[in-house]
Parts: C-alpha cells; sequence; structure tokens
C-alpha cells in the first residue's frame, strides 16, 4: 500500500518532479543531512529550493509494525503547527509505503524558507543581530508566544532546540524539523515542557544575558514576576543538562 499527496498549489513542471514515491527517492541533489534511518537533500526546480526528507526504514523489529512511523508524525505535526498558527516550513508533498503492514519507505517535502538561518548557526558565528536588544526582544516574544501555544494544546517538540529555529532578515521566526514532538498529560506533560524549555536555554545562556533569559520565560509564561511554580520550574530547566554536556 502506498500513500502519496502532493500539494495543489504546485506548478505542473514541481508536480511531475514530486509525482509519486519513486520519483522521490530517484531524485538527485545537494545533501543536507543523514542518518540511519533518513537522509535529506536539497533540490531546486523552477528557481525554487526544496528539502526532500526521506526514511528508508523504521526502526528494527516490531517498530516496523507498531506506532506511527517517524516521516508521518513530522508531516502531522507540521499540519498542527499551521493549524495552531505558528509558523513553519511550507508542505509540498509527503507519503509513505507499506507492505504486509511493515514501513517500507516514506518521504516529506517542504518549500524553503527563503532568506532563513537558523539561531544555532546565529549564535556559532555571533551574528550582530544578536547583540541587538530590539531584535533579541521579538524573536524572543515570537519563539515565548509559539512554544507556550504547543504547550497549551499539550503538545511538546522533544527537540526544540536552536538549529530547529530559523529567522529571516525581518526577524520572522519559524520552527521545524519535529519528527518526534507528541502529546502529553500530566507529569510526562511537566517533564516534556520542562526538557523543550532547558533546549532553548542550552544555547541561550551562552549567548544571552540572564535578563533576556528571564524576559522569555516570563513571556512564555504571560506573567510580569516569579511566582513560586516559576522558581521551581526554573531551577530544574537550569539544571537539566548539567553532567550531560
Amino acid at each position: 500500500m502506498s500513500e502519496w499527496r502532493l500539494s495543489e498549489e504546485v506548478s505542473p513542471q514541481v508536480a511531475i518532479s514530486f509525482v509519486d514515491l519513486d520519483a522521490v527517492f530517484a531524485l538527485q541533489g545537494e545533501p543536507i543531512t543523514r542518518d540511519p534511518l533518513s537522509e535529506v537533500i536539497r533540490v531546486e526546480c523552477e528557481g525554487v529550493r526544496y528539502y526532500v526528507k526521506r526514511y528508508h526504514g523504521a526502526g528494527k523489529g516490531l517498530r516496523r509494525f507498531i506506532g506511527r512511523p517517524r516521516v508521518k508524525a513530522e508531516w502531522q505535526n507540521l499540519k498542527y503547527f499551521a493549524k495552531w498558527g505558528i509558523a513553519t516550513a511550507p508542505i509540498v508533498a509527503y507519503g509513505l509505503e507499506r507492505k504486509a503492514g511493515a514501513f517500507i519507505r516514506g518521504a516529506l517535502i517542504t518549500r524553503e524558507l527563503i532568506g532563513t538561518e537558523d539561531m544555532a548557526q546565529l549564535a556559532q558565528r555571533d551574528a550582530a543581530c544578536l547583540h541587538d536588544r530590539t531584535w533579541v526582544a521579538q524573536v524572543s516574544q515570537q519563539l515565548a508566544a509559539a512554544t507556550r501555544t504547543l504547550h497549551e494544546h499539550h503538545f511538546t517538540h522533544n527537540d526544540l532546540k536552536w538549529r530547529n529555529v530559523l529567522v529571516n532578515a525581518q526577524g520572522e521566526l519559524f520552527i521545524i524539523d519535529c519528527p518526534t514532538g507528541a502529546f502529553w498529560w500530566g507529569p510526562l506533560l511537566r517533564y516534556r515542557i520542562a526538557k523543550d524549555l532547558a533546549c532553548l536555554d542550552k544555547v541561550a545562556k551562552y549567548t544571552l544575558s540572564r535578563t533576556q533569559r528571564l524576559r522569555f520565560y516570563l513571556q512564555y509564561c504571560g506573567r510580569q514576576h516569579l511566582n513560586a511554580v516559576d522558581k521551581r520550574r526554573v531551577r530544574q530547566i537550569v539544571g537539566y543538562f548539567e553532567g550531560r554536556e
């Protein structure tokens, strides 16, 4: 069984290039990343660049039969982002193939967010915008609002690192790459929320001032001052990666 969906907004030429899984897996492009289960290449069509993420497997043993394949989780999660008003990469095509109930392969294609750079790259090269208080405040507000929206829906990204947060020259923010995001409740949700916030703070503590980091947390909470619960959570966030870095 093969499932493949293509956006109705693409041009005829793009539709031909991404017509089905066979065509997508035959594409040649610029290698971006690769791991044992997937690879990402970048291709260009009619002057527009696309990121093609191809999954070759779902893991060993029962993982091929049980649970949601990572590629399906990724496209569903990006759809959730769009539904909740969180800016993300536009989906162009997606789908997967099964045989006798086992996952065989799958792919997700997104259109390039033109003029964006991930926050980790900005931090690595000590970009001037990170020293601009107005710019930092603008981006911080957007990131706090997007993160709060995720968590208000009982959803956590589970890899909310600076490399998965993109910004453009206008200071507009996008959240991407979420194959392991999921819904949680109760203590597990609170733990996962702390993890998301700790992932964001992992680079922030070396890049931003304590005041900026505190302001982000208050923006996230929608409060002017920390209460007792906030103080406990902040300690949990700050200590989350202790001994693991």
